[in-house]
């Protein structure tokens, strides 16, 4: 097994954190320091550590979903001293780590894992996991251009995916539409709505993949279902195929 997989594996970091451990030369594997992206290990037999503390392949990785308020950065730690999710999610699960970002003020679904193969998967712009926002307007954007969202929009880093868009309340106070996009690009769904000059007020991530908030409160977490988990790798083996 490549090293860089065993380390993802046991929940250690993605697979691209991995590589970056290696090649930092905090990784040994036997007591010799490894930088080689390629090297491999036999779990059975070789003893790997990160920073000297040994690592192993425990029973089975962690999937939790946490229902994000505002006012956290999506990191498990922060030179600025900001809260940061880390402080609402379980302290005793080794190698956890989010699974993608949200913006600081954007709440809803956020996933945690220690299984950086998954992780990886439902991140890659390969497999198209979607994802769905409640977004809340300034202004009221017309038939036009929601239809340029659904089309595919063209932002500064290039075009988008065309997106499912629905408009959930009109009338008095901010509208709400509902946007599901399969990308992942940094502050996607705000861009795409300043495109079409109505900035985004409020942003609620719904859904990620087959996962949804079930009425979990703000600022809580649970377990994934083991239906769940089969469900988010169906998702991605099917979008990558």
């Amino acid at each position: 097994m490549r090293l860089q997989k065993f380390l993802a594996r046991a929940g250690v970091a993605s697979r691209r954190g991995s590589e970056d451990l290696m090649t930092a030369g905090r990784v040994a594997v036997n007591g010799e320091i490894v930088t080689a992206l390629g090297a491999k290990v036999d779990p059975k037999t070789d003893v790997v550590a990160v920073d000297g503390k040994v690592v192993h392949l425990d029973d089975g990785p962690r999937y939790i979903a946490l229902n994000k308020p505002a006012g956290y950065v999506t990191t498990m730690d922060d030179p600025q001293g900001r809260p940061t999710v880390r402080e609402l999610v379980p302290s005793d699960v080794p190698g956890l780590f989010p699974v993608g970002r949200l913006d600081l003020d954007t709440t809803g679904v956020l996933l945690f894992s220690t299984d950086g193969e998954l992780a990886h998967k439902l991140l890659h712009p390969k497999y198209h996991v979607a994802k769905t926002y409640l977004v809340h307007l300034e202004g009221r954007p017309g038939r036009g251009d929601l239809d340029r969202l659904r089309s595919g929009i063209q932002l500064e880093d290039g075009p988008t995916k065309p997106a499912e868009v629905r408009v959930i309340k009109t009338g008095k106070g901010e509208p709400v539409v509902e946007i599901t996009i399969s990308e992942g690009r940094k502050r996607q769904v705000k861009r795409m709505f300043s495109a079409i000059c109505h900035p985004v007020v409020r942003l609620h991530r719904v859904s990620f993949g087959p996962v949804s908030l079930e009425g979990l409160p703000e600022g809580q977490w649970r377990d994934l279902s083991a239906e769940e988990v089969a469900a988010l790798r169906g998702t991605a083996s099917e979008r990558g195929e």
